[in-house]
């Protein structure tokens, strides 16, 4: 993610600050200074935010190494003011398997309260769960009841919350995924709807509560829909088979001509069978704007491409546009450069699935339609 700083790995993991993150921590050390005129008092609420933010890594990780058990890896995991984000590559594809997978997370601040609750008894201090104050306070007890307010939020049954994956993981054990996703987003919507028509009356707070869980809801139904259209897709279907490749020592008018005699506007650069980067069309005109015609491909290609396989599945492909921040993709089969994965091929393929789709369905309508005789009469 983009303005985000790494400051840890676990187990191939990174672990990423986003910056907004820092503005809650302003905030913080604003408003408990404007209260107490105590820069003690103002550390004291930025370290007990971090340290909150701390368990929720520990929630993320949950998620992450339970995946990573079931053979699916985690690109990372950033820290935004709102929580912790865990993005993985793609959830479980059995029912049981996002069901631990989603679970894992609320254990973990169950097993930090339990932790906590032991040291307190231990050192002889009274666990309070109904009292809490920000300011003040037994620093472990509170650290407690947040944990817990943490799971009990978590697990409110509505997406993106961890709640919404478990009852979709349930109902997928008696139904398809994509129906078991959408009933599950109905539910959440449902909840949203009750959180902002009390919000309303009680504390704004929940109208955000609200729009975030809301706009949760359609998002993950709207993946479950693109899940059923790519999940079972392989790149290689999908993929360009005819295009043009550019040498490292191509001069850039052999891009401009390319480009101008074709509708390919972004070229892999290869040396043999290696795939070096890809010249996209921004970063030729950038080129030649600031060093002519004379420049080479090397000098403006980009190196950091994320290579397809034509054995990958669609779904999974996807989201290195997004890393990359580009347009294409090189594919290769067993190493060697095989074809060209574009946006606009994508959506085309898309559409004609589709309009496939739509057509299959009017076919399924006409057949399942009564006959009549010629005689007959309709009112």
């Amino acid at each position: 993610m983009r303005w985000s700083w790494k400051i840890g790995e676990v187990a191939g993991i990174g672990i990423y600050i986003h910056a907004t993150f820092w503005l809650l921590i302003a905030f913080i050390l604003f408003e408990d200074w404007s209260q107490k005129h105590s820069m003690g008092a103002a550390l004291y609420g930025a370290i007990f935010v971090m340290v909150i933010f701390g368990c929720i890594v520990l929630h993320e990780l949950g998620h992450a190494l339970t995946a990573l058990h079931f053979g699916v890896k985690t690109r990372d995991i950033t820290l935004l003011p709102i929580g912790g984000l865990a993005r993985l590559e793609r959830m479980p594809d059995e029912p049981l398997q996002e069901l631990w997978v989603a679970l894992a997370g609320p254990a973990v601040n169950v097993a930090i309260a339990i932790v906590l609750y032991v040291v307190l008894l231990a050192a002889g201090a009274h666990a309070n769960l109904a009292q809490f104050r920000w300011q003040g306070g037994n620093f472990l007890n509170k650290l407690m009841v947040v944990n817990i307010w943490l799971v009990l939020f978590n697990m409110i049954p509505a997406f993106p919350m961890d709640g919404g994956r478990v009852l979709r993981a349930l109902l997928a054990t008696k139904m398809e995924f994509t129906q078991a996703t959408h009933i599950a987003a109905r539910i959440g919507q449902g909840i949203a709807y009750l959180f902002a028509l009390v919000g309303l009356f009680t504390d704004p707070f929940l109208l955000f509560i609200a729009l975030f869980v809301w706009m949760g809801a359609e998002q993950e139904a709207a993946m479950a829909q693109m899940h059923t259209w790519v999940g079972n897709i392989p790149v290689g279907r999908v993929m360009v088979t005819d295009f043009r490749a550019l040498q490292p020592d191509d001069p850039l008018t052999d891009a401009v001509a390319h480009t101008l005699s074709g509708w390919q506007y972004d070229f892999p650069v290869i040396f043999g069978d290696h795939v070096l980067g890809i010249l996209t069309r921004e970063d030729m005109v950038k080129a030649l704007a600031q060093g002519g015609p004379t420049g080479r491909v090397r000098d403006a290609m980009r190196r950091d491409v994320p290579i397809a396989d034509s054995y990958d599945m669609l779904e999974r492909t996807l989201p290195l546009f997004h890393e990359c921040h580009c347009r294409s993709l090189p594919v290769e089969h067993d190493g060697r450069l095989v074809g060209m994965l574009t946006m606009d091929n994508v959506g085309e393929f898309l559409a004609i699935q589709s309009a496939l789709r739509r057509a299959k369905g009017k076919t399924k309508d006409t057949d399942h339609q009564p006959t009549r005789s010629t005689g007959e009469t309709m009112f």
